[in-house]
């Protein structure tokens, strides 16, 4: 193995920031670009599921996940009404709720010193060839590295280069999300109880700690299906942000809205008003400043590839840049985990030349259907989550309760590579 490999990971977003880490602390030298003038972490949460944790853990064995992290369990489905459409199921919890402030600080402290960041370089031209290294332009200057890693999003300039093919789409749902700090969440809502989760980033569902105590409550955390709306909130534990509170997730089938945050806030509210509680008194202790909007998108098709080889080493897509998809099923950032754990154990004794170039052709070959498969399953939960009617609805409450259903939920036992 050389003394010295270089790698150019692309967007400091959670993806990025996990890659870079990782593969510093395997022996490559890292660059870690990013286009804005600042790392800055979005003010949301993010549910992960028990392969996105484990992922993480692999990633970086002492980066203290369990002390920003706090334990879910099942939760179930409910109607507008409050009615169950899924039962909670007792079990071990197996999913985590954390703040993304304190998923950023710790991805940042992780990184180390052989981590070069630079912020406000903003990628405009890739070039790569058989017989050269990867080269990143931003018109003003260019970096050039043994492996370039593409971990800037759904709308990845590099992507667009490389694999033209894949284009970003909307998903034909409108998000919204909001994290409420403890002191403002309503009376009856506990900022601490246990809850799960199966969507995220737009990627949550959770419920109180038993179906009982949900009842009984008058305020349950949950998930709730509407006639193509939904309405998700998971409670974030007393240590998230130093602060506490609650994450919700609002989604509505059709393109996302113009109006400013204060206006988008009281569609909202008019919308999910008469929904059981805490749905109603969430909205009303949301602030308009705490809102973020975004159109729900995806790639269609997926790249052909995630791996284009150049010279010594080459490029790959992670994350969104390489498998965007709608949020039902709350595997975004847990894939791009996964694809950040495996690239890592792959190039890790991997030389630029031939092994680097086949490291990443395997990276490629192992991660493509893995997430294809998911992808395909969160398209299926997409016409589930769009159904409108009286007859659609019927059909899709006895789909959620249908063993075939439940059997293409994605596949959460994922490990990392040795």
């Amino acid at each position: 193995m050389t003394s010295l490999r270089t790698a150019a990971v692309v967007g400091a977003g959670m993806a990025g920031l996990a890659v870079a880490g990782a593969l510093s602390r395997t022996g490559w030298r890292v660059v870690l670009l990013e286009r804005g003038e600042r790392i800055a972490a979005p003010p949301t949460a993010l549910v992960l599921w028990a392969n996105g944790r484990r992922a993480l853990e692999s990633l970086d064995p002492d980066g203290g996940w369990s002390a920003i992290a706090s334990p879910l369990a099942d939760g179930g489905i409910r109607r507008p009404d409050g009615q169950w459409l899924v039962t909670p199921r007792d079990a071990t919890p197996t999913h985590a709720v954390v703040h993304l402030e304190d998923l950023f600080d710790a991805l940042v402290a992780g990184l180390g010193d052989d981590v070069e960041i630079r912020t406000g370089f903003e990628v405009t031209s890739v070039r790569v060839g058989r017989q050269q290294r990867p080269v990143l332009g931003d018109g003003r200057t260019s970096v050039e590295a043994d492996l370039v890693v593409a971990a800037d999003g759904i709308d990845s300039a590099i992507r667009r280069v490389l694999a033209p093919e894949a284009a970003a789409v909307g998903s034909g749902f409108a998000a919204w999300q909001a994290v409420i700090p403890s002191y403002r969440v309503p009376a009856g809502f506990s900022a601490g109880e246990r809850v799960d989760a199966r969507s995220s980033a737009g990627e949550a569902v959770g419920a109180g700690s038993s179906a009982a105590e949900a009842v009984g409550t008058g305020f349950s955390a949950g998930e709730t299906l509407g006639a193509g709306y939904r309405f998700v909130s998971v409670p974030l534990g007393e240590r998230a942000a130093g602060k506490g509170g609650v994450y919700w997730v609002a989604t509505a089938a059709g393109a996302p809205r113009p109006e400013p945050p204060a206006q988008q806030l009281a569609l909202l509210r008019r919308w999910f008003g008469d929904w059981h509680e805490p749905v109603g008194a969430l909205l009303d202790a949301t602030d308009p400043a705490e809102l973020v909007p975004q159109e729900v998108r995806e790639l269609r098709p997926l790249p052909r590839t995630y791996a284009f080889g150049s010279g010594p080493g080459g490029v790959v897509l992670l994350g969104d840049a390489a498998h965007a998809m709608p949020h039902h099923l709350g595997q975004g950032a847990c894939l791009a985990f996964e694809d950040a754990a495996t690239l890592r154990s792959l190039t890790a004794p991997a030389a630029p030349g031939p092994e680097l170039v086949a490291a990443i052709e395997e990276y490629s070959r192992v991660r493509r259907p893995r997430t294809t498969s998911v992808v395909r399953q969160t398209r299926r939960m997409s016409a589930v989550v769009q159904a409108r009617g009286r007859l659609a609805l019927r059909a899709r409450d006895a789909a959620l309760n249908h063993p075939r259903l439940l059997s293409q939920a994605p596949d959460t036992d994922w490990s990392p590579p040795d």
